[in-house]
């Protein structure tokens, strides 16, 4: 009851984004601007989508590396699995798969791996808010878009540097922080508060094994080029609609998408899949890239050629995670079934004990 319970809300999220994104455009205008483009960038594109996945894997690898070295093999068969989960379960569930598969490959303790990808989630918001912060700075308008689109990366670097203050609060006083969560969480709800209170105290006591200074510089250094190829790639992909692949004689008016718009388009897709939705993030990914878009590009070419291209990126990145983790998951002589039962089964047993405790 309670998955499908989550599956129909986050079904609903997506349909009302869907509907927001698409309401401006039709049918006709979408298929136009699919045939005008030329499919010879998503090629490239591909290969930076296999970049990307290769640095984000080296660079979880980084941050383990206080826990234990892990060979690359594991990690990106963890990697990429645990990604692939991320993408089809609703409601972001799939961040709890990477830690599940890495223990399973591995002598780290599942809630050690679940602390490196909190940290992980906790770097790149920071990261993309400061650089999303620096690249507005240069945008010449100031539209309610525009303004909104700073709010968002306000809202970013709060939900963001409050987590990194919380924890560095908590490693350096873990028992004071670990009583202030009883005393604030505790005067609504006690076993939400001990609870809470437990996570912490696990999360912090994994954050003293960060790794040493040369890994934490290869995981910043990761991060910088993992975002750095995530933003080329988009702009690559977006020269296929200008419209060189047009038919003779088709009316077409070139989408232009600079090195420097893209990655501002980038910042805005990474606000709007923070959203929860359906399995897949269908919906939000793409009322996010129509938001970033409308910021340097008329309404009528972001309704034609502008979701068009929000489209294909969008299936780009989902068969290429799919596939990566499809591949993995049978290197592994796993199933998803299998999988998803295992993870169940370790998420019930952790509650029991939990409950006996």
């Amino acid at each position: 009851m309670k998955r499908a319970v989550n599956l129909i809300a986050s079904l609903l999220v997506t349909v009302a984004f869907m509907w927001w994104a698409f309401r401006d455009t039709d049918v006709s205008t979408q298929i136009a601007s699919l045939k005008a483009a030329n499919y010879a960038w998503i090629l490239p594109y591909f290969v930076c989508l296999t970049f990307v996945h290769i640095f984000r894997t080296l660079r979880w690898g980084s941050l383990l590396s206080g826990l234990e070295h892990v060979p690359f093999r594991k990690l990106n068969e963890a990697s990429g699995i645990g990604f692939m989960m991320l993408l089809v379960l609703p409601f972001r569930l799939g961040e709890f798969a990477r830690p599940f598969l890495i223990a399973q490959r591995s002598s780290i303790r599942r809630s050690a791996a679940m602390t490196s990808v909190v940290l992980e989630r906790i770097v790149d918001g920071l990261f993309v808010a400061a650089l999303f912060r620096v690249l507005l700075f240069f945008v010449p308008t100031e539209t309610p878009e525009v303004r909104y689109v700073k709010l968002g990366s306000w809202l970013m670097f709060a939900v963001f540097g409050g987590g990194l203050v919380f924890l560095l609060l908590g490693l350096w006083q873990q028992e004071r922080t670990v009583r202030l969560v009883r005393a604030t969480v505790g005067r609504f709800s006690p076993g939400i508060a001990d609870k809470v209170a437990d996570i912490v105290d696990t999360f912090v006591g994994a954050m003293r094994q960060l790794p040493d200074r040369k890994h934490i510089v290869l995981f910043f250094l990761y991060t910088f080029a993992y975002w750095g190829v995530n933003g080329l790639g988009m702009a690559l992909l977006a020269r296929a609609f200008d419209c060189s692949g047009a038919p003779a004689g088709m009316a077409c008016e070139p989408m232009n998408l600079s090195l420097f718009q893209s990655y501002i388009v980038m910042c805005v897709l990474v606000v709007g899949v923070m959203i929860p939705a359906a399995p897949g993030m269908m919906g939000t990914f793409q009322a996010a890239t129509k938001v970033g878009l409308g910021l340097f590009l008329p309404a009528a070419m972001v309704n034609a050629h502008g979701l068009a291209y929000a489209n294909v990126l969008w299936l780009c990145q989902t068969v290429q995670q799919i596939a990566f983790g499809l591949i993995l998951l049978s290197i592994s002589h796993m199933s998803f079934r299998e999988l998803a039962g295992k993870m169940k089964k370790d998420d019930d047993t952790a509650v029991t004990r939990s409950s006996v405790a």
